[in-house]
């Protein structure tokens, strides 16, 4: 007699490979992680721009990616995207995992023809990567 066993990771199979292959790859189209950007943007590169999404501009200043623009997520529009050509991708990120604003952000991008990926983690994610955020001294 053969007893099979099954944990709670297999008693469900795994998608087909293929399915698995469009569906990881589908989730890479739309977001990106704190290394890759960290790494993208060493020596001011980065062909992309980093929106930091939520709370204030006090909040952006007392600590925020490196890189980073401004731009809370609700003020989205035609108008504050002006200064950027039409192509142009955005990478948005807000507080952390418990923070929607970058989903918010994405959204409006989306909605108004941009290209966007979120970056996962948000300023936590940052944080626990260990890189350092920049502050922005008033004069």
């Amino acid at each position: 007699m053969t007893v099979t066993t099954t944990s709670h990771v297999s008693e469900v199979p795994a998608a087909p490979p293929e399915e698995a292959a469009a569906h990881f790859e589908r989730l890479l189209a739309l977001e990106t992680d704190c290394w890759d950007v960290h790494e993208s943007m060493k020596d001011g590169g980065g062909d992309f721009v980093l929106l930091h999404v939520n709370g204030d501009q006090a909040g952006f200043d007392a600590g925020h990616v490196p890189g980073a623009t401004f731009m809370h997520h609700s003020t989205i529009d035609e108008q504050t995207l002006a200064p950027h050509p039409a192509g142009t991708l955005f990478v948005v990120y807000c507080a952390g995992p418990h923070c929607n604003a970058a989903d918010k952000a994405a959204a409006r991008l989306a909605r108004l023809g941009r290209p966007v990926k979120k970056m996962i983690g948000g300023k936590i994610g940052w944080l626990d990567e260990g890189f350092d955020l920049a502050v922005t001294v008033s004069g």
